[in-house]
């Protein structure tokens, strides 16, 4: 019998798998695939280990703007996907050194629910049974795939998600991206720096849709100089082998092919298969009475008594990082300790390059809950060391702060480095921080961090 029972070896799973056996419990983790689930191994890491790559090649293109020749600079297609593969590699045996020295077990399979006992819960995993007190579900999610008419006839060969894209053998020298949030901006970031002709076809009006409007603008203009192609307000009706259909905003029908056709339109929680419904574990549900996700409480508590759930699976914040938290919530109360997860200092972070990078309210939704609240702005100019470093580079810190309270309600920015910078903001949200405290607090000089102390200066 096993103190808690995790499904999932992802950000959430792994990491609450490693906070219990530290604190004492016996813990079994079930992993079908890798350690490390779709973060580490098709989204997050190897990703930014791309972008990486790219960031690295467009500074070689343009490194005469800092006074350095270099005369020829080229991309070797293979050699990148290589180092990515590597990167990864060495990252999942980290976490199995972890889970050894938390004295967790690692099953590699898929586990199922099998039933409630008297004394906890019955699971069963590659035809082994395992029993356990408490059971932590951080099955993850994956790419949707809309029924959009040959698109997934063509999936695995023309068409691909996050997942195959990772495992292309040729640079495609067209690429159509049917989605312009997260996942695709950053592809399309990605294929653009290393001369791939790319498409973006999205069917909100702007790209990015959740980020702050005037950011997510400014984003684009940059993309579009630097030769993306966006096709907003425009629905995808079809896929025609390497053609993608749609409709544009005045309702004509157009065409963009490509060699490779991305499809990124969101993630779907991963909640079938899992013996949920054997122990009554309750659903979250779409204003359309469809379910979406495991429905959970602060504690991260389902209905059900024992069972918990965090990351993905929620159908809420689709984050590593939220999984995190939400795996150590979920492990703290199980432990006997009060903890609760909080959502309104989650970061959210975009790796193009420029980087964007925002955490609480945007102006549209201060707006749109009815608040009083100032706008603050400055371009990343006003820091002296992104001049240095950023030759012709734009960018913007936009801060948003209720004007009775002076409390920061929500920070955005684009600009290398913010990914960086962004958790200062966290923490002036997270505990409540009023411009005048911020003030006070010294930065170091020259950073671009400072960019947020000169902005609070703004008020």
């Amino acid at each position: 019998m096993y103190d808690l029972a995790i499904i999932g070896g992802g950000p959430g799973g792994y990491v609450a798998a490693g906070r219990a056996g530290a604190a004492g419990l016996s813990v079994v983790l079930f992993e079908k695939n890798e350690l490390g689930g779709v973060c580490l191994n098709e989204g997050c890491i190897p990703t930014k280990t791309l972008l990486y790559s790219a960031k690295v090649y467009d500074y070689a293109k343009h490194a005469d703007r800092y006074g350095v020749n270099v005369p020829e600079s080229s991309i070797d297609f293979g050699a990148i996907f290589k180092r990515k593969t590597k990167v990864v590699k060495k990252l999942v045996g980290g976490i199995k050194v972890q889970m050894r020295n938390a004295n967790v077990e690692v099953v590699k399979g898929a586990a199922v629910i099998e039933g409630k006992e008297a004394d906890g819960f019955l699971l069963e995993c590659e035809e082994e049974k395992y029993q356990a007190r408490n059971i932590l579900i951080c099955t993850g999610s994956e790419a949707a795939v809309p029924p959009i008419p040959g698109l997934r006839e063509g999936l695995g060969s023309t068409v691909v998600t996050n997942r195959e894209i990772l495992s292309l053998e040729e640079q495609p020298e067209r690429l159509v991206v049917i989605g312009g949030g997260v996942i695709g901006m950053e592809f399309a970031s990605f294929f653009n720096s290393i001369g791939t002709q790319v498409t973006v076809v999205e069917m909100l009006p702007k790209i990015l849709g959740p980020l702050d409007d005037e950011i997510s603008a400014m984003l684009q203009a940059q993309y579009e100089k630097k030769g993306v192609e966006f096709h907003l307000s425009c629905k995808v009706v079809a896929v025609e082998g390497n053609e993608v259909v749609y409709e544009d905003p005045e309702g004509n029908t157009c065409r963009a092919a490509g060699d490779k056709i991305l499809v990124s339109v969101g993630r779907r929680a991963n909640i079938a298969d899992i013996g949920l419904e054997k122990i009554g574990v309750e659903m979250a549900l779409n204003p359309a009475g469809r379910p979406y996700g495991i429905k959970v409480n602060e504690k991260m508590q389902t209905n059900v008594p024992g069972v918990y759930a965090a990351g993905d699976v929620t159908g809420f914040s689709m984050l590593a990082h939220t999984a995190t938290r939400e795996g150590e919530v979920a492990v703290n109360n199980i432990l006997g300790k009060a903890d609760y997860m909080r959502y309104n200092a989650i970061p959210g972070v975009v790796y193009t390059n420029p980087e964007v990078a925002g955490v609480g309210l945007t102006e549209a939704e201060a707006a749109k809950l009815g608040l009083d609240f100032t706008v603050l702005k400055l371009p990343m100019a006003f820091s002296g060391r992104f001049v240095a470093e950023n030759e012709r580079g734009e960018g913007l810190c936009k801060i948003m702060v209720d004007k009775t309270t002076h409390k920061v309600l929500g920070v955005h920015m684009l600009g290398n480095p913010c990914s960086e910078i962004i958790q200062s903001a966290c923490m002036a949200i997270e505990e409540g921080l009023t411009v005048e405290q911020l003030k006070e607090v010294v930065f170091p000089h020259p950073t671009v961090s400072e960019i947020l102390k000169e902005t609070f200066f703004e008020l």
